[in-house]
């Protein structure tokens, strides 16, 4: 978790950042938390509050994007998950003697489901290690795997050379996001992030990504697109050749 560039804590998991979907939840916790100081501060005034019955309650605010750790210790940013509360109590955690819980008064700003949980797991484990892993997902759940796929993505690697030819298995693209899911693995391997809306294609393809323009993409299998997708699939078509794409389809 970081607050104006300075890390207020690492934690094990949080409480609240995979919910059912509409969530009633109203809190969160930050669990096997080691506090960095910022929070500690927090937590410093929080105690000096408790230590001072009849008095007022010290809650000192904190403003926090967070970010996902790998198996590496490679911080990446977890997409649109933002979260400014107090704390409300802190105690020893439930998963380790030298660590803390904390608990927050307030709910994350945008959580993600509960069945996304193992799209993040499988990136902190090292992340996908062959194409498709996404295939079985529904249209929401495609979108959010290009989500952590940007937030996992390698902006220090090298593009591979212009008029290079990239192959684009379109098998299971079925909807706008399958597509997106297939040509970021088709430009970066699996897992790999090219895109995941139509303004942020067009961003990847001027360079910095993975490809360096121009290029050109062969389409396999797509007939799948093409019946799925109808009027969307020439859209992408028309993207494509708007950005001196050349794309065979087979």
């Amino acid at each position: 978790m970081g607050e104006a560039d300075a890390a207020i804590a690492a934690c094990a998991d949080i409480e609240g950042l995979f919910v059912d979907l509409p969530s009633t939840v109203r809190g969160t916790t930050l669990l096997g938390c080691m506090p960095h100081p910022p929070l500690r501060r927090a937590l410093d005034a929080l105690a000096k509050g408790a230590g001072n019955p009849g008095g007022a309650l010290h809650r000192r605010s904190i403003d926090a994007t967070l970010y996902s750790v790998d198996h590496n210790g490679v911080v990446n940013r977890m997409i649109g998950s933002h979260l400014r509360a107090s704390v409300t109590e802190v105690r020893p955690s439930v998963l380790a003697a030298d660590l803390v819980d904390v608990d927050l008064d307030s709910a994350i700003s945008e959580p993600m489901p509960s069945s996304a949980r193992p799209i993040w797991n499988l990136w902190h484990a090292g992340g996908p290690t062959e194409p498709n892993l996404w295939a079985g997902y529904g249209r929401e759940l495609r979108h959010l795997w290009s989500g952590a796929a940007l937030a996992h993505h390698r902006a220090e690697a090298p593009d591979k050379p212009a008029d290079s030819t990239y192959q684009l298995d379109g098998c299971h693209v079925t909807d706008i996001e399958g597509f997106y899911c297939a040509i970021g693995e088709a430009i970066n391997g699996p897992g790999g992030y090219f895109g995941w809306n139509g303004d942020a294609l067009h961003d990847c393809v001027t360079g910095g990504w993975g490809a360096e323009w121009p290029f050109r993409l062969t389409w396999h299998h797509a007939e799948v697109a093409h019946s799925h997708l109808t009027a969307k699939f020439d859209q992408i078509l028309q993207w494509l050749a708007e950005d001196q794409i050349e794309v065979e389809l087979r």
